[in-house]
C-alpha cells in the first residue's frame, strides 16, 4: 500500500481523502436511518460489506423501509449497480493477477475509484489510483456505517436531525450529473411522472422500476462528428467534387 502512495501525486491522494471524509459523512447517515428505521445493526453492516455501493444500498434500505418487498428491494439495487459495468470495461486493465485479487478488485469497484484510475494516464498510476482509492473508500464507508448504526440505535428519532433527507439528496446527487444532454432528462421526467403516479396503486418499491418506461423517450443519439445532420453535406457529387477542388487550390 506504501507504494501504490508513493506512486500518485500529492493532488490526487488529496482528492480522494475529500471524497472519503464525503462518503463517511454519507456512510453514518446511511447507517443511522438503517437502524432507526426499525432495521437490525447487521443489515446495513452487511449491505456494506457485500454490496458496498452507496446509491444501491440506499435504494434497497429505501424501499424495505417503505414497506416494499425483498425482492423489489434486490430489483432496485441491481438495476442501479448495472450502471457499473462500463465501469468494469473501462479499468479492465488495472485488475491483474491471480483470480481472487481480481474478484476483489471488483469488489472495490465504485463511481469515485473507476474515476480516479480513468484520470491517470500511466498504467502503473491507473492502478494505484484504483486501488487506494478502492481500499480507502471501502475501510471508511463501513467503519462509517457502522458508527452510523450505533448513533441510530441511541438516537431513535434521525428526523429530528434532518438525516432522513439523506435518501433523496443522494439519489440526486447520483442523478443530476447524468442530466447534462436532452434526452437523459426527457427519460428522467418521464420516468419520475410514471413513479410518482403509480405509488398510491402498487406495493412500495415497484414505482422505481416502472421508471424505466422514461427509457423508450430518451430518443437516439445524434449524428457522430463530421457526419452532420442529413443534407449539410449536399449531393453526393457535391461530397465528391470537394476533394478535387481541394487539391486543385493546392496546386
Amino acid at each position: 500500500m506504501r507504494s501504490l502512495l508513493r506512486t500518485l501525486e500529492h493532488a490526487t491522494l488529496r482528492d480522494i481523502a475529500l471524497v472519503c471524509v464525503a462518503d463517511a459523512l454519507v456512510g453514518a447517515s446511511f447507517g443511522a436511518i438503517s437502524v432507526s428505521g426499525g432495521l437490525p445493526l447487521w443489515v446495513p453492516t452487511a449491505l456494506s460489506v457485500l454490496v458496498f455501493a452507496g446509491g444501491s444500498q440506499f435504494a434497497a434500505v429505501g424501499v424495505v423501509l417503505s414497506g416494499g418487498g425483498v425482492l423489489a428491494a434486490v430489483a432496485t439495487g441491481l438495476v442501479l449497480n448495472a450502471r457499473l459495468l462500463p465501469f468494469g470495461f473501462a479499468v479492465a486493465d488495472v485488475l491483474q493477477g491471480p483470480w481472487w485479487q481480481r474478484l476483489f478488485g471488483a469488489q472495490m469497484l465504485t463511481d469515485e475509484s473507476a474515476a480516479f484510475a480513468l484520470q491517470q494516464h500511466e498504467p502503473r498510476r491507473r492502478r494505484a489510483a484504483f486501488w487506494v482509492c478502492g481500499v480507502s473508500l471501502f475501510v471508511v464507508w463501513n467503519v462509517a456505517v457502522l458508527l452510523g448504526g450505533l448513533a441510530g440505535g441511541l438516537i431513535g428519532d434521525t428526523d429530528a436531525l434532518g438525516l432522513d433527507a439523506a435518501f433523496p439528496a443522494v439519489l440526486l446527487a447520483l442523478v443530476l450529473p447524468s442530466l447534462a444532454d436532452r434526452a437523459t432528462r426527457t427519460a428522467a421526467v418521464v420516468g419520475a411522472v410514471v413513479a410518482v403516479a403509480a405509488t398510491p396503486f402498487v406495493p412500495g418499491g415497484l414505482p422505481v422500476l416502472l421508471a424505466l418506461v422514461g427509457l423508450l423517450f430518451a430518443g437516439r443519439p445524434g449524428p457522430g462528428p463530421g457526419l452532420g445532420a442529413p443534407g449539410e453535406l449536399g449531393e453526393p457529387g457535391e461530397q465528391e467534387a470537394a476533394p478535387a477542388a481541394m487539391k486543385e487550390e493546392a496546386r
